[in-house]
């Protein structure tokens, strides 16, 4: 592969949504970057792609630790030179009732989500800013939007990496940087699968194109809004729900 390749970093990127972006991406020739807490499952992604012929790194990462989300920055430019695209995956849930929840809970979730998302934004942000060149790819979530019974700190923490997209986008955007979000709506992943039947065709039945979303749909919005085609796109919000939000 060579080293004029674009590098892209996909925190949560061992499994899951964050491991079929990272394989969109690596599709395109880049160089991938597969960031997660779960570093034997982060090396073992990161030896998948590298099997297809693109060059790979993993590393562990807390992205609520500053330390963490800026040794990732550190690690990426000491093997690849750059960092031209991130896409800040990493999230989690702690579902509950909001007179019920936890404030461990929503520290949690807030602090992965939202703060992880500014955290590894901003480390990679410096270094794009020299390059005059960089695509920043949030994931947000429909529940960002709409709000979700049973997930206040989520739906928070999601709503508050728009609005954190949005500002950045007016700040980067001088230097040629992009900053976008995509909201995807019920996705098939290995803990929606796990959802009873019922559960799961209740969602369906408000999904206007009557089906959930898979991975694969997620990382084509993703590929897109870090591709050339989306060049003087910024700012917004790409909503990746089959018409669960219309």
């Amino acid at each position: 592969m060579s080293d004029t390749a674009l590098s892209a970093i996909v925190t949560g990127g061992a499994r899951g949504i964050g491991k079929a972006i990272a394989r969109r991406l690596a599709k395109e020739g880049m160089n991938i970057v597969i960031s997660d807490i779960m570093g034997e499952e982060a090396v073992k992604t990161a030896r998948e792609i590298e099997a297809t012929g693109v060059r790979t790194l993993a590393v562990t990462t807390d992205v609520s630790k500053s330390h963490d989300a800026e040794e990732l920055i550190k690690q990426t430019m000491a093997a690849f030179g750059s960092v031209d695209i991130l896409v800040n995956n990493a999230g989690i849930t702690r579902d509950n009732l909001s007179i019920r929840m936890g404030e461990s809970d929503w520290d949690l979730v807030m602090s992965i989500n939202l703060k992880g998302t500014f955290l590894c934004s901003q480390f990679a942000a410096k270094e794009m800013m020299k390059k005059r060149f960089g695509r920043i790819v949030n994931l947000a979530s429909v529940s960002g939007i709409l709000g979700t019974a049973g997930q206040a700190n989520y739906a928070a923490s999601k709503a508050g990496i728009i609005a954190l997209s949005k500002s950045m986008a007016r700040e980067l955007g001088g230097r040629n940087i992009t900053v976008n979000a995509v909201a995807p709506g019920f996705i098939l992943t290995e803990m929606t699968k796990k959802l009873p039947e019922n559960v799961k065709e209740a969602y369906i039945t408000q999904i206007a194109l009557k089906r959930a979303g898979t991975p694969e749909d997620v990382a084509e919005a993703v590929y897109f809004l870090a591709s050339p085609a989306a060049q003087y796109i910024t700012g917004t919000v790409l909503n990746v729900s089959g018409g669960l939000l219309i």
